[in-house]
């Protein structure tokens, strides 16, 4: 007879997180930065100023509020830990301007990220994204 499948609560993944922390990196679609919303300045590199931006993670999604009037999706996140270190990566899309693949960390109340726009038959344009905590 084959064994009952086991399919762990919310607590035992709060619990595997915690112990990752301590650990080392995993890397998975998470939602341990669920609830934390940043903001800050979204900036191409080189330039001295860019837009307001505010950076969301809600229900296992990445929201940019800057990106919106470019008509970039809400994405899934993947998110690795260390140290007191969390990573995060995901890609939002935009029918007319194409993908923004971000690498991000937060520590503590700081988020750091870059963002790069990969457009067909265009050079990759990198962005930064320097934000903090808001409760």
């Amino acid at each position: 007879m084959p064994k009952p499948c086991f399919i762990p609560t919310r607590r035992q993944w709060l619990a595997v997180g915690a112990l990752t922390l301590a650990g080392g990196p995993v890397v998975a679609q998470s939602t341990v930065l669920d609830g934390r919303r940043f903001e800050g300045v979204f900036l191409q590199r080189g330039k001295t100023s860019g837009d307001a931006d505010t950076l969301s993670f809600k229900d296992g999604q990445f929201h940019s509020r800057a990106c919106d009037r470019y008509g970039y999706s809400k994405a899934n996140y993947r998110t690795s830990a260390a140290g007191d270190a969390i990573t995060f990566e995901v890609e939002t899309v935009s029918a007319k301007y194409g993908r923004l693949q971000w690498k991000g960390v937060v520590r503590g109340d700081k988020l750091d990220a870059t963002a790069t726009m990969l457009q067909d038959g265009k050079a990759p344009l990198e962005h930064w994204v320097v934000a903090a905590s808001v409760k």
